[in-house]
């Protein structure tokens, strides 16, 4: 039903320093122009469903016996387990490799750990270097001019590399061996670091800051150097291509042209402009690069009222009619006209980077909610599998399982087919339960619940197209696992299991976040400065990293077991896990968000709020062998900035990181920066970087 809009006052176009805060372990700004002060609002998810707190306190139990070293009993118990690491191989599953094995390079680098710090720089260990690959306002089409902070427009931004980039990927180049293709997502922009005063007018900033999103596909080279890259010039490349907010995507799959995906400017719901608030991501076995839509939801105002046939969706969403001003620029961004333009985001986005002519798509079959990314595994049955997490406090994960196979031929017809792979198959989101600490076993089990396939609907009281289009409420009927903002959720090729980075939650253990008795998930200890001490703060402040090993049918199968690997912070803290390793022989680390693996299988975790006084990092840590759990730093990136990816090359030479909001410090501005990496220019400018030997 469409309601009469009333007068609103027009929301505030956002080009003031935001100065509340900080909101858990990052800065008010990053809150405010990120995810617009989610922690702010009540946490979407209001079901009865039980809290991860609640499984991992009861999984968690045990670590009091396991933090002053293990008996000589107790380890057999926990070596003979059915579901400890060593006892994980049998039929169907590839051995565990630790560091050491397969191909030289990244899992076999040698390095001396980086140590906490506050320097405005990427700092990587002796005998690595770190180099600037592209950065904000870097040309991508033939066309683009070169970058003027001062005469930023919305055509040129839109022919730019964009603002922010969180997922990077590199792909092998269609036709030569010596290039290949890099693909940046754009997910942000922070206006008062990006524009000098007075350069502007209100709705030019506006303009700029939506072209600035979406994402880059740019040509590469290889150097003379193992691990060296560099840009080739955009006027002697065709398959550059900037994505952005007036590009078409085209919806696919069951959800595809249902009425509430139709709007004024798009009668059959299949057709929309623009990718906003990318992600994470992933590289399918067919060469296509999926992003994920994340927290759109603040990019939409209301002028006036809002149709109440949707509040409950809205409101599971986070979607309030308070945005950034869009609509002023923009109707499609103004519900009170466009009620339906919300539901044609929150997608998983695949693109072609090899076809700059192709037309990307939104693939509904995988669901929507604020998507971190999704990862796609082949299963020995053939079959697709993608992981994904819903990243905001107490939500969930999901696994789709394609209805047809893969095809490996290298033919044209192999490609159409695994291009459609995503289009059908089941949507299942996951329930976890704890086994207790009577047994002295470091674990538990989980059952994956069939959401929908393309036909038909597991939830009563709900077609398809709502399953697809309010998953999150879908999801709430059927008693999953609220979890701690899951983000990244990789496959690991290697021991065959699944990493999930679950980033932090400060409010567990609030009346909103409760837990059933104390434990290290509701307490964590933090540092207010490098070299202030620890103090005891509530919630979970550092994250943990989930391992998950799917049951005897694989990773299309009902059931997995799981454990918490690393329960993150500074060693010093008792709450602390980093899978039974000696803790002062580790790296401490706080906040996971990306995670990736080398070739020999050791785990990549890049982080994000770092609440231990340093710049946020890169870390490896093997997940097998007598160093499983040995968490190592290997770089830091600059004040303010958010380690993205990492993504290792297939050479394992290189380790590529996008280097995210550089200098968003409470207080910046673009005439008081609080960073100025690259150091290209006075102000910061968010990039890629590749780390190699030197």
């Amino acid at each position: 039903m469409t309601t009469t809009p009333t007068c609103h006052d027009p929301a505030p176009v956002m080009l003031g320093v935001p100065t509340r805060g900080p909101h858990g372990s990052r800065s008010a700004m990053t809150c405010e122009f990120r995810c617009g002060n989610a922690c702010d609002k009540p946490v979407p998810n209001r079901s009865a469903n039980e809290e991860f707190a609640q499984v991992a306190t009861r999984a968690l139990a045990r670590r009091r016996v396991l933090q002053g070293g293990l008996t000589a009993g107790a380890l057999g118990a926990l070596a003979l387990s059915p579901f400890s690491p060593a006892a994980a191989t049998g039929p169907g599953r590839p051995a565990p490799t630790g560091r050491g094995r397969g191909r030289r390079g990244a899992g076999t680098w040698d390095f001396t750990p980086v140590e906490p710090n506050k320097k405005d720089r990427v700092t990587v260990p002796d005998g690595f270097t770190s180099e600037l690959l592209i950065a904000w306002g870097d040309p991508v089409t033939r066309h683009a001019p070169r970058f003027d902070v001062r005469r930023q427009s919305a055509a040129s931004a839109r022919t730019q590399f964009g603002y922010n980039n969180d997922f990077v990927a590199l792909l092998d180049h269609p036709a030569r061996r010596d290039r290949a293709l890099l693909v940046a997502n754009h997910e942000y922009t922070n206006e008062p670091l990006m524009f000098p005063a007075g350069t502007h007018t209100p709705e030019q900033v506006l303009e700029v800051a939506i072209a600035n999103h979406g994402m880059s596909v740019v040509e590469v080279q290889k150097g003379r150097q193992p691990g060296q890259w560099s840009v080739v010039k955009a006027g002697a490349t065709r398959y550059n291509r900037r994505l952005h907010d007036q590009t078409i995507f085209e919806l696919t799959g069951p959800a595809a042209g249902d009425p509430r995906l139709r709007t004024s400017q798009d009668p059959s719901g299949r057709r929309v402009r623009g990718t906003f608030n990318n992600c994470a991501g992933g590289v399918t076995p067919w060469g296509t690069v999926l992003s994920g839509e994340e927290n759109f939801n603040q990019y939409f105002d209301a002028s006036g009222d809002m149709d109440p046939e949707y509040a409950a969706s809205y409101a599971r969403y986070g979607i309030s009619g308070v945005g950034r001003g869009w609509n002023r620029v923009d109707p499609r961004f103004d519900l009170t006209r466009e009620p339906h333009e919300p539901y044609r985001f929150g997608w998983i986005v695949e693109i072609d980077p090899s076809d700059p002519r192709s037309t990307p798509r939104k693939q509904t079959m995988l669901g929507r909610f604020k998507h971190e990314g999704a990862d796609v595994t082949i299963a020995p049955s053939g079959h697709a599998v993608a992981y994904m997490g819903d990243d905001e406090r107490g939500d969930y994960l999901y696994r789709f399982v394609s209805r047809d196979t893969y095809d490996p031929r290298p033919t044209a017809r192999a490609r159409r087919r695994n291009l459609g792979l995503l289009s059908a198959g089941t949507l299942s989101v996951a329930r976890l339960t704890g086994d207790g600490s009577a047994d002295g076993r470091y674990d538990g089990t989980g059952t994956w619940i069939p959401l929908t396939d393309e036909r038909r609907s597991f939830v009563r009281g709900m077609s398809v197209a709502d399953v697809l289009i309010d998953t999150r409420l879908a999801a709430d009927r059927v008693s999953p696992t609220k979890m701690d903002r899951p983000e990244d959720v990789e496959v690991n090729r290697v021991n065959g299991r699944v990493y999930a980075a679950l980033t932090n939650n400060s409010n567990r253990g609030t009346s909103a976040m409760p837990a059933d008795e104390a434990n290290p998930v509701t307490t964590s200890m933090v540092r207010d400065r490098l070299d202030g001490p620890l103090r005891s703060a509530s919630g979970n402040r550092n994250g943990y990293v989930l391992e998950m090993t799917p049951g005897r049918r694989g990773h299309t199968g009902p059931d997995f077991v799981w454990n918490l690997m690393l329960v993150c912070g500074d060693p010093h803290a008792p709450e602390t896990w980093f899978a039974g390793f000696p803790k002062q022989l580790v790296s401490p680390i706080s906040c996971p968000d990306n995670v990736a693996f080398d070739s020999v299988g050791n785990l990549w975790i890049s982080t994000d709020g770092n609440v231990l006084g340093s710049n946020d990092g890169l870390f490896r840590v093997p997940v097998a062998g007598p160093e499983r759990g040995k968490v190592e730093q290997f770089l830091t990136v600059p004040l303010g900035a958010e380690t993205c990816s990492p993504f290792i090359t297939a050479d394992q030479q290189a380790v590529l990181v996008a280097v995210q909001h550089p200098g968003e410090v409470d207080g910046a501005t673009y005439e008081t920066p609080a960073s100025t990496w690259p150091h290209t220019h006075p102000h910061p400018r968010p990039g890629v970087v590749v780390v190699r030997r030197s």
